[in-house]
């Protein structure tokens, strides 16, 4: 299977939680809450969270599993690379 890469992860967020921002704005060290970052709440984690299901048949269940990968969409892309593996 290959490697989940950037660009998925950015369709992923735009698709999923209706992002008005440039594909290419985002960047692997953005972050996906809080301040600086692409301003998601919490619709937008369970619509990201559907969304990864959707897309990658991964449930996310635990909330520290969900802290840890919803941090950056570079955690993001890592966290969904090992869970495929």
């Amino acid at each position: 299977m290959p490697a989940i890469q950037i660009d998925d992860i950015r369709k992923l967020l735009v698709d999923n939680c209706m992002l008005r921002v440039p594909l290419k704005e985002i960047q692997l060290e953005t972050t996906l809450f809080g301040t600086e970052s692409l301003g998601l709440d919490s619709i937008d984690a369970l619509q990201l969270t559907v969304g990864i299901e959707k897309t990658y048949g991964i449930a996310i269940k635990d909330p520290a599993a969900a802290r840890e990968a919803f941090h950056s969409v570079q955690t993001l892309q890592q966290w969904l690379n090992r869970q495929r593996n």
